[in-house]
């Protein structure tokens, strides 16, 4: 598995957002920022900043694989439960996929927020809801439960997207902006046509929302290009092999080519940010 090439195909599903939150954030004016998570480099890689920038991950080997991606990058090896950083360092810290496989993602989030200098920015990017996913034809359904199932088998959290304001909260971080990406990144077998669109509440500062800004537009549902459905693919049957029989997952696997062909095949991950 090209975890790297996975990561890549992570970040393009939320590059639209993460320019519009970046933007509000300051990072153009940033002098040091941390991304916790950073797997191979994939989100540090694209920032356009002056800022000094850091990144931390669990794995030791995907950090290897981000110093040949962002070579300028301080990059450490550790946990997001306790960072290695001291308090009010960062001017923007954020993460990207990451909280849905912490044990305990309120500590991470009350770490992010300690090492964040007051009036800087703490985002979580991208954590989804596989316990709402939505998959059409009905027949295709099976692929959202084994997924989430799957997830859990992993040691991760599918369902705590729908959490993720509440998280912010209780860790003391007053949500600025929190919503969903509303033309879902594709979670295992798809994706939707370019163009992400969000949708988005905006704290006024008195516990009342206003209607965020609407990013890109919705596309008509089409097969992705092949090499983007094979890597899909290829983390699905990775996910799933030795407990879903090998003869159910390709008979899902043709179906849902077969959907995506004839235009019938609906796939919906609904994905927070805040």
């Amino acid at each position: 598995m090209d975890w790297h090439n996975r990561f890549l195909q992570q970040a393009s599903w939320t590059r639209e957002l993460r320019d519009y939150l970046f933007e509000c954030a300051g990072l153009a004016r940033s002098q040091r920022v941390l991304e916790v998570g950073c797997g191979t480099g994939a989100i540090l890689s694209g920032l356009a900043t002056p800022a000094t920038v850091h990144g931390l991950d669990l794995e030791p080997a995907r950090l290897i694989e981000a110093r040949a991606h962002v070579p300028a990058a301080a990059l450490v090896c550790g946990d997001s439960r306790s960072l290695p950083y001291p308090s009010s360092m960062f001017d923007i810290t954020f993460c990207h996929f990451l909280l849905l496989w912490v044990r305990d993602p309120l500590l991470a989030l009350l770490e992010m927020k300690r090492v964040t200098r007051p009036g800087g920015a703490v985002m979580a990017l991208a954590e989804p809801d596989y316990d709402s996913r939505v998959d059409k034809p009905a027949a295709l359904a099976p692929l959202g439960r084994w997924q989430a199932e799957s997830l859990r088998r992993q040691g991760a959290d599918p369902g705590l997207g729908s959490r993720l304001a509440d998280l912010f909260h209780q860790a003391g971080i007053w949500p600025i902006e929190t919503g969903t990406l509303r033309s879902s990144p594709g979670s295992s077998t798809g994706r939707s046509s370019p163009g992400s669109s969000i949708s988005s509440r905006i704290s006024n500062g008195t516990g009342r929302s206003s209607p965020g800004s609407n990013m890109g537009r919705m596309g008509e549902e089409r097969l992705p290009a092949s090499a983007e459905w094979d890597l899909e693919w290829e983390v699905l049957e990775s996910d799933l092999a030795g407990w879903v029989p090998a003869q159910e997952i390709h008979r899902m696997k043709l179906m849902d080519e077969q959907a995506w062909e004839r235009g019938e095949r609906v796939l919906h991950v609904p994905t927070y940010f805040a």
